[in-house]
């Protein structure tokens, strides 16, 4: 049986010898960019590498990109068969906010062709409150070879543009509200959203401990976040192409796949003076 979304802690816990599963401790922090090479060093789930959020889930960026860029795919690919994710691999990816940063990764293996991915339910917290193992030894690669092959799974701003104001996209804004709104911008140079956007706030696909709300209940609400949009006319962004994919996360899981992703989003969108924003 492969996972496709999510896997949970007890699941996690019998598959830690099987070599077929790969574990990828994906922890990070805006505000410090050390954190997450940091925290993996101190402890980490048995059997878990360690990707960094800027230099393995991003590529460069040149101030009108965005703050996180998708990878070259084939750079992306290559650290990945480094590691050991080959084509029948099972990889878990977990982080300790709230799925945020999981769920880029989940995106990224699902762009690059592979989908036995899933991101652990809970994340490190509820590993760590089924008192599951932890420890800071590093695990020995099995690499493997692992070939990228790209499905359309994102746009980019030409589209985005392209298609303001029409029924071919509906576009949803991953970013918390007052963001949304333009009350709070801390992070970008611009406060606002792109015009036409609607908004759905990655953390509330959440229940109160972190784990994922219900199938039923996540479908119930993104059918109203879609107001009869089909799953394929949606385009999620966020502030950088991050929290994002956590929303992408929510409509498989609700049984509505096939959305796609703007990844350059509001930093890359704001960076641009010449483009509208409401």
């Amino acid at each position: 049986m492969s996972f496709t979304t999510l896997v949970d802690v007890a699941t996690l816990a019998a598959h830690l010898d099987d070599p077929d599963w790969l574990i990828i401790d994906v922890r990070h922090q805006l505000a410090d960019t050390a954190y997450g090479a940091r925290v993996y060093a101190e402890s980490h789930i048995p059997g878990a590498f360690f990707l960094h959020c800027d230099c393995d889930l991003s590529g460069a960026t040149t101030g009108t990109n965005g703050r996180h860029p998708l990878p070259d795919p084939e750079i992306l690919a290559r650290r990945l068969g480094e590691i050991g994710v080959g084509p029948q691999t099972q990889v878990v990816v977990y982080d300790d906010a709230q799925a945020m940063i999981a769920g880029r990764m989940w995106w990224l293996l699902r762009w690059l062709g592979h989908e036995q991915v899933a991101v652990l339910d809970g994340g490190l917290q509820a590993w760590n409150a089924s008192k599951g193992a932890l420890t800071q030894q590093v695990p020995v690669a099995r690499p493997a070879n692992f070939v990228a092959k790209i499905c359309d799974r994102c746009v980019d701003a030409d589209y985005v543009q392209a298609f303001l104001a029409t029924s071919r996209m509906h576009l949803v804004d991953a970013r918390s509200p007052d963001r949304y709104r333009g009350e709070n911008e801390a992070i970008d140079p611009v406060a606002g959203h792109i015009p036409g956007a609607v908004n759905r706030f990655f953390g509330d696909n959440l229940q109160a401990d972190g784990r994922f709300k219900s199938a039923s209940q996540l479908r119930m609400e993104w059918l109203a976040v879609l107001a009869g949009a089909l799953p394929e006319q949606v385009v999620h962004q966020c502030g950088s192409g991050v929290s994002a994919c956590h929303n992408m996360l929510a409509m498989e899981i609700a049984g509505l796949p096939g959305s796609r992703l703007y990844g350059g989003s509001w930093s890359e969108w704001c960076a641009n003076r010449e483009r509208p924003v409401a």
